[in-house]
């Protein structure tokens, strides 16, 4: 129960990494601030965390808009009365922010930058006065891996904002003993039939693996992660951006088919295979 007595709020916490971090941190005690557009989906988890004895309440809100922030805030702050974590998670990929081939580069670029990156700047803004006045408070904000693909556009350039962000406010909040740090998940099974091996002409299988352990990760996994970046646990961890997944950065594909022939003779060790 890390987090009892705590209050955490959660961007984007109605679906998928988002709900699942809502998840871990009521089940370590914390009383949780559901932030999203979507009502029907934070109802539903509103739901499942009553039905399991956690606390949590609603704030819909678009978070590109500083004034609706500015709302919800005060909003959260009436309900619970303090704000001791912030997790910002609310974000849009390429598929889900309604661009069009013939949506000109201006209205692209506002589009990734207000949903991924202004959103981050306004929530923690408006935030930090409360977090200021809480004992060990602490900002997680979720990047991705696109940050280090050039193929992700702009969707990628938003996010090296929030890694850049995140280094800027942790150094910014050290006087508060505010601690201020990310995460960047590789691939997250959230809808598994929009990944890009679901939508590719291979049947639903990954011409390459999504990781080095050939699979994708779980909501529940970066949820983890959150829960121990915000905790007492990372105390002496502020302004860094952890990778989680499963190696998938640092794997050199095109490398896969030498590496399968050359076996082990390259690495450390002669045992067999896995298989054997």
């Amino acid at each position: 129960m890390r987090f009892a007595n705590k209050v955490v709020l959660v961007t984007g916490g109605n679906f998928g990494i988002g709900r699942g971090i809502v998840h871990k941190f009521a089940s370590e005690g914390a009383s949780v601030a559901i932030v999203a557009r979507n009502e029907d989906r934070a109802r539903q988890v509103l739901s499942e965390l009553d039905e399991l004895g956690y606390e949590g309440a609603f704030f819909k809100a678009d978070v590109s808009d500083e004034k609706a922030v500015i709302a919800m805030i005060d909003a959260v702050i009436e309900r619970f009365g303090r704000l001791d974590i912030l997790v910002n998670n609310a974000g849009c990929g390429s598929q889900h922010c309604g661009i069009e081939r013939d949506t000109p580069p201006g209205k692209r670029w506002e589009i990734f930058r207000a949903a991924n990156l202004d959103s981050n700047y306004y929530v923690t803004s408006h935030a930090l006065p409360h977090l200021i006045e809480g004992d060990e408070s602490a900002i997680v904000n979720v990047s991705s891996t696109a940050t280090f693909h050039g193929n992700w556009g702009l969707y990628g350039v938003a996010k090296t904002g929030v890694d850049g962000m995140t280094r800027s406010f942790a150094a910014e909040l050290a006087p508060y003993r505010i601690r201020v740090n990310a995460i960047s998940p590789g691939w997250i099974e959230t809808s598994p039939e929009e990944t890009a091996a679901a939508q590719g002409d291979s049947g639903g299988e990954w011409d390459m693996p999504p990781s080095l352990l050939n699979r994708m990760g779980t909501p529940e996994e970066i949820a983890n992660t959150a829960a121990f970046l915000a905790s007492n646990e990372a105390s002496f961890i502020t302004g860094q951006t952890l990778v989680v997944d499963g190696g998938l950065m640092i794997m050199d594909y095109p490398s896969r088919p030498s590496l399968d022939l050359v076996g082990h003779r390259v690495f450390s060790h002669s045992a067999g295979t896995p298989e054997e």
